[in-house]
This record gives structure tokens, sequence and C-alpha cells, in this order.
């Protein structure tokens, strides 16, 4: 009997979870795990409101999607869910206490962002790698763009471009200069503490950076909507 549940356990969960990742292949994600933790953490903040507006990939500016993978992911076009080298390199940095940034790509943020609880640890990271790979097996590149453009953490409440671009910039999604996609992805590391709308010298700095190396980055069609 045990050794009939080990191996149907096991098989449960890969079932329900490829079946879990291929449903989202087409539907819109309106809640996440990060959405309902954030909610329950300012329950007695009675200034705090979730704004979410999901909008399909179409109605995303290109500056966007650009910004994004200048800031966060270069070679996200190419890789197969995981940057080993940024991985190595975040290794390297961490241990000499001096770490700088993660390695983790789009879609590996994507993955957790959706299908996990934001809580650090050895298990957690087992199964965003886990996630990461049913991912990028079912879900073209353009459609992990699309959800994590409408997922993502982008100010506090704000989840989605559509609503960053309304709550910082009042403007939509679809109208987002190239300077206003820079600067929401130059507060994407730590979008609480940090204010497109309101930027500081290190943030506008930082937005000028992504901006400047956005011309020697390949991007592929799909990001103009092609």
């Amino acid at each position: 009997m045990w050794r009939l549940l080990l191996i149907k356990l096991p098989l449960a969960f890969f079932a329900l979870t490829f079946l879990w990742v291929l449903v989202l292949k087409w539907c819109p994600v309106y809640v996440t795990p990060l959405m309902v933790q954030r909610s329950i953490q300012y329950r007695n903040d009675k200034n705090f409101h979730t704004r979410k507006t999901w909008v399909p990939y179409e109605r995303i500016s290109p500056e966007m999607a650009r910004a994004v993978i200048a800031s966060e992911d270069n070679l996200f076009d190419k890789h197969n869910g995981f940057d080993w080298k940024a991985i190595k390199q975040a290794q390297k940095e961490f241990e000499s206490g001096k770490r700088r940034r993660g390695g983790s790509t789009i879609t590996q943020q994507t993955a957790k962002n959706v299908f996990l609880l934001p809580h650090k640890s050895l298990v957690r990271k087992g199964f965003e790698a886990y996630f990461t790979v049913l991912t990028e097996l079912l879900w073209d590149k353009q459609r992990i763009m699309e959800v994590y453009l409408n997922v993502a953490e982008m100010g506090k409440g704000i989840y989605g471009v559509e609503a960053a671009a309304e709550a910082h910039f009042g403007t939509s999604a679809s109208n987002l200069t190239r300077r206003q996609a820079c600067l929401i992805a130059a507060c994407l590391p730590n979008p609480i503490k940090r204010n497109a709308g309101k930027p500081s010298a290190y943030i506008s700095k930082r937005a000028g950076d992504i901006a400047a190396l956005e011309p020697k980055i390949g991007y592929p069609d799909w990001v103009y909507h092609k």
C-alpha cells in the first residue's frame, strides 16, 4: 500500500500541476499568492487598496517588454528558463558579500509569482525550478511576458503594468513611453520602497542605464506585436 502511494502521489502531483500550468496558458491570472499575502499583511492599513487590471499583451507598449528584458533578463528569449551564467555570478557575489542582483530569469520570477508563496527556502526554490520547467515547456515567450507584466508587483498594492501606468503616470499600459517603462523596470527589485512616478536620483539613473542598454539587445519580433 505504501509503495503504491509513493508511486501515485508524485504522479497525481505532476498531473495536477501540469494541468494547472496548461490551463493558465490561455486563462488570465487574476490572483496570485503574493496578492493574497499582501492583503493580509496590510489588512489594518486603511489606505491600502489592491489595484490590478489584466490586459492582453497586444495592449501593452513594446517599450515595457524591452525595458524589463534589459533590466531583469537580457537573455530571456534565448534561454530555456535558467540563465546559468547569471546564477553563477550571483552566487559569487553572494559568497563575497557583495551581492548586487539575483540570478532569477523572468520565467523563474513568473513561476514564483503565479504558483508559489513568496517565502525564501530551499524547498520553495526546488518547486520554483519545477514550475519554471513546466512554464517553459507549455507557454511561449510572449505568454510568459504577458503574465509577468500582468502579475508583477509594481508598487504598494499595485500589480501589473496597466495598474502601474495609471497609478504612476496617469496613462495606460499601451501608451507608456520608453522613459516611463524604464522607470517602472528600475523599481522592480523593490517596488514597495521605490516609486516610478516619483523616482529618486538612483532610480532615475538606473532607468537611464536600462534605456542605454536596450539598443545592445536583440529583441524578437513578438516584442513588437508582430
